[in-house]
């Protein structure tokens, strides 16, 4: 019985960083190959295509990475998380999840379509249709679920008294930038930044927990 729960903590905390890291990687990339502005001209395909392919490359394992922090955290919650903010949690989680990877999906299809067709793409409306798309979900629609989910998570942490209280609160405060900061591009890294305090502090302690 013991053996489990020393367990579960410990592959939460590892999946939490290894989603922060991840997922940081996926931002500094487009980050420093795609103009902030959807209208742009789209000369990042012309000059930056392949390092947004490695970008899309690591979508997948930010959100795999993501979904087993969500249910080995849930795991070790167990009986004590209250149902309400456990549905928001849960379901916040899954919906950022795959926005996530629609926009992958529409980035994706973007490079696509561009190495078949080039410059006549991107003149197109086309284009400038799927670029502020995959714009819109990130920046507008995942940063608000994000939101959603760091305020959920927060409440269960201190309802269940899983972790102190000043975690939560930093939830708390972060989940506020992302519902009112879309025009900053830097404020999405709150985000995983927050899953990484989480998941160090509970690797810490579960670190403490084993040499008890």
């Amino acid at each position: 019985m013991t053996r489990p729960n020393l367990k579960t903590p410990k592959a939460a905390a590892i999946a939490g960083i290894a989603f922060c890291i991840l997922l940081l990687a996926v931002f500094w990339l487009l980050r420093i190959s795609v103009p902030t502005d959807p209208l742009e001209p789209g000369e990042w395909l012309r000059t930056s295509s392949s390092r947004v392919a490695l970008a899309l490359n690591l979508v997948p394992f930010a959100g795999l990475s993501f979904l087993w922090f969500i249910g080995v955290l849930r795991d070790h919650l167990g009986s004590r998380e209250d149902q309400f903010f456990a549905t928001v949690f849960l379901g916040s989680g899954l919906l950022f999840l795959a926005m996530l990877f629609a926009a992958g999906a529409v980035v994706g299809g973007i490079l696509s379509v561009f190495a078949l067709n080039g410059e006549s793409f991107v003149d197109s409306t086309t284009f400038h249709f799927a670029r502020s798309v995959a714009y819109s979900i990130i920046n507008i629609y995942a940063a608000k679920v994000a939101g959603a989910f760091m305020i959920s998570a927060s409440t269960l942490l201190i309802y269940t008294k899983l972790v102190p209280r000043w975690i939560a609160l930093i939830g708390y405060a972060s989940a506020a930038l992302l519902f009112g900061g879309y025009h900053l591009g830097w404020v999405f890294v709150l985000f995983p930044l927050w899953i990484l305090i989480l998941s160090v502090y509970i690797l810490l302690e579960n670190s403490k927990w084993l040499h008890e």
